[in-house]
């Protein structure tokens, strides 16, 4: 039975529909209204899942001026800027609760981690700077709630041991194969590294945390195994915010739910006749048919018959050949379906 996870009431794994994960992040740029404005669009889009951030900014890093490679800000100042209260976090929770919604959070330390359990989350999500930070995973698993981990910037090695504290720990994990490039071009998407998560780590639920533009990998994915997809989420792609320019609108959003659904129920089966091709079958197949008049005792030849439409007569067309040279029984009319009983048997 292939791996699988659950996180309220929803389970996660590949004997059911993918679970999309609309990540707000800090695109809330700090408002609250915001924020409860975008948990509204994702929930009328039909999304199970919304995720957000909890920083502590001096809690998760000392005071610096790197620069993200797609904004002109330092991480200082943006985090410090997208960050929310912890009243304001809670009430977040609060609502994507009422709504009936899983709610996500990925802590970057491990105040933030104790508030989120504070909150009594369903799980954690943990990112991929994150994914070798194996004292603030421990202390994640230390709960003991199901454990999504993005896998950015990592490579099987660091991956391992993460998977390795989560196994020891008997936490249930999910991996989410991750290029962190933003947006990420097409060709460094590397769907071929769902299969290798796969194949190295049997006991995960395997999924795709993208930041190409737009919808189509993750569609893509499903079809190599992924039973998570995460997407940066906005009401509005004019808004300012740092993950504006590679997250998916309300439309997109209900665009992905809908494709990865069709996908994932169109996976799996053999190349067989279906019952259900029957009624195509009868018009669609042809059958022997007399294009001549024939006399009794008339050999059968491809001069007086061949194959035609619809397919419900007694000889299909793969059984033509088997007719050739064989005696009418009976005189047959043009334009008949052969029958079995007009002809020597075989």
């Amino acid at each position: 039975m292939a791996p699988s996870i659950k996180i309220k009431n929803r389970t996660i794994g590949k004997e059911f529909k993918p679970l999309v994960i609309a990540e707000i992040g800090i695109n809330h740029e700090g408002d609250f209204l915001k924020a409860k404005k975008m948990i509204d669009d994702v929930h009328q889009s039909g999304a199970e899942c919304v995720k957000f951030q909890y920083h502590i900014t001096e809690e998760e890093m000392i005071k610096n001026d790197v620069v993200p490679g797609n904004t002109s800000e330092s991480i200082w100042e943006i985090i410090s800027r997208c960050s929310l209260t912890e009243e304001e976090e809670f009430k977040l929770k609060k609502y994507v609760d009422e709504l009936d919604m899983i709610y996500l959070s990925t802590p970057f330390s491990r105040e933030a981690a104790d508030k989120l359990a504070e909150m009594n989350v369903p799980a954690f999500k943990i990112g991929s700077g994150e994914c070798n930070n194996y004292p603030l995973i421990r202390h994640i698993a230390s709960f003991g709630k199901p454990i999504i981990l993005s896998t950015g910037m990592n490579d099987i090695d660091s991956i391992s041991k993460s998977v390795q504290i989560f196994e020891d720990q008997e936490i249930p994990y999910a991996l989410l194969h991750t290029t962190s490039v933003y947006p990420t071009p097409y060709d460094k998407i590397r769907l071929g590294a769902l299969v290798s998560l796969q194949e190295k780590f049997p006991n995960a639920v395997i999924g795709l945390s993208d930041h190409s533009l737009g919808i189509y990998t993750c569609l893509a994915s499903v079809a190599l195994g992924s039973s998570i997809l995460e997407k940066h989420f906005t009401s509005d792609r004019s808004w300012q915010g740092p993950d504006i320019s590679l997250s998916i609108t309300p439309t997109e959003l209900r665009e992905l739910i809908t494709g990865s659904e069709a996908i994932f129920q169109s996976l799996g089966g053999s190349k067989t006749i279906l019952p259900e091709e029957k009624p195509t079958i009868d018009f669609a197949y042809s059958s022997v048919v007399t294009i001549n008049d024939i006399k009794k005792g008339d050999s059968i030849t491809s001069e007086n018959i061949w194959v035609k439409r619809p397919g419900t007569g007694e000889i299909p067309a793969s059984d033509f050949s088997k007719v050739l040279g064989k005696k009418a029984l009976v005189d047959i009319k043009k334009d008949v379906q052969l029958k079995l009983d007009m002809i020597e048997s075989w």
